[in-house]
C-alpha cells in the first residue's frame, strides 16, 4: 500500500502551483479540449512517472535501507525548497500542427523529465521496490494536482490560493524531509 500511497500523496503535494500544473491551466485554456488535454497530461504524467519508478527500481538492489531512505529524504528536501521559490509559469512552445493531446502530450514531458515528481518517483521507487505501483501512484498524484487546473483553466489561481497551499506543502516537504533524514541517521 506504501508503494501506491506515498507517491500518490508525495507528487500531489509537489504539483500544487508548480510550473507543470501551470502549464495545465495554459493548455486548457489555449485549446478548450479538456478532455484531450487531460489525456496527453496523463499520458506523458505515466512515461515520466515510469521513467523515474524504472531508475528507482534499478538502484533498489545497489544500495542499503537506510541509503534509500537518505534518498527518499533528500527528494523531501530538495521538492520543499523547490515549492518555497515563486514557480514561473511556462512559455507554451508551439509544436506545429499539433493538436491538444499532441501539445499537451509533448509540453508536459519535456517540463516534467527531470522535475520534482519523477525525484520523488525514483525516490520512492528505491524504497518500495515497486515500479508500477510507485508508477501509478505518482501519476493518480499529479493528475489529481493537475485535472482541476485543466477544468478551471487560468481561473484557478484566482479561485485557490495557490502560493500559500505551495509554501505550505514545500514546508511539510521539508518537516518530513528532516524526520526521514533524522530516523536514517539514527539521530534521534
Amino acid at each position: 500500500m506504501d508503494a501506491l500511497l506515498l507517491p500518490f500523496i508525495a507528487t500531489a503535494l509537489a504539483e500544487i502551483g508548480s510550473p507543470t500544473q501551470l502549464l495545465a491551466m495554459l493548455l486548457s485554456a489555449r485549446f478548450g479540449a479538456r478532455g484531450h488535454v487531460l489525456g496527453g497530461i496523463a499520458a506523458a504524467a505515466l512515461a515520466n512517472s515510469l521513467i523515474g519508478a524504472a531508475g528507482g527500481r534499478a538502484i533498489h538492489g545497489l544500495v542499503n535501507a537506510r541509503a534509500a531512505a537518505l534518498m527518499v529524504a533528500l527528494s523531501l528536501i530538495a521538492t520543499g525548497a523547490a515549492a518555497l521559490l515563486r514557480a514561473k509559469p511556462p512559455g507554451l512552445a508551439r509544436y506545429g500542427g499539433a493538436g491538444p493531446f499532441l501539445a499537451s502530450f509533448l509540453g508536459f514531458l519535456i517540463l516534467g523529465f527531470g522535475d520534482n515528481s519523477q525525484f520523488l518517483a525514483l525516490t520512492l521507487a528505491v524504497r518500495t521496490d515497486s515500479l508500477w505501483l510507485t508508477a501509478l501512484g505518482a501519476t493518480a498524484g499529479i493528475m489529481a494536482a493537475v485535472a482541476p487546473a485543466v477544468m478551471v483553466g487560468q481561473a484557478l489561481p484566482g479561485t485557490i490560493p495557490l502560493r500559500g497551499l505551495r509554501r505550505g506543502a514545500g514546508i511539510l516537504f521539508l518537516c518530513a524531509g528532516a524526520v526521514v533524514a533524522v530516523q536514517a541517521l539514527d539521530l534521534a
